[in-house]
């Protein structure tokens, strides 16, 4: 898979510059995954006659399975191995389709030293750097 764990620590952290990012292609395989695991049987999401006929170029990519990555943005880049997810903010605002090659960024903006906690600013974009969406991220940094 080629995946890299980073092991930031708390005091490795530099607010506004501390950043990570990493490209996924969606596939239909993860999309059948994601079906399986979460059982929405939206049409938008598993019927492309159907997402077509309401305006859209194929079926719809989750919006949860996009927003998951945030969850991979934090637990393994940044900060990584020490991360605990507390809190996330998602905004969407563009769809994703099957074969969309979509960049997850990440800064830390804030660190609070009395709960070793980290405000982490990101966002999506696909291939033609098209905004899909935006997360406020509180992770707790465990070392």
């Amino acid at each position: 898979m080629g995946i890299r764990l980073n092991c930031y620590k708390f005091d490795d952290i530099v607010e506004n510059e501390t950043k990570a990012d990493f490209e996924v292609t969606v596939t239909s395989e993860m999309m059948d995954q994601f079906l399986s695991i979460c059982g929405d049987i939206n049409p938008m999401h598993i019927d492309s006659k159907y997402a077509k006929s309401k305006g859209y170029n194929d079926r719809l990519v989750y919006g949860m399975m996009t927003a998951s990555f945030y969850s991979t943005l934090v637990g393994v880049y940044l900060p990584g191995k020490y991360c605990i997810l507390q809190e996330i903010e998602t905004s969407f605002y563009n769809p994703v389709y099957i074969g969309d090659i979509l960049t997850i960024k990440g800064a830390v903006t804030q660190k609070d030293k009395v709960l070793k906690r980290l405000a982490i600013t990101a966002k999506i974009v696909n291939q033609n750097e098209k905004r899909i969406s935006k997360a406020k991220i509180m992770v707790g940094c465990l070392e």
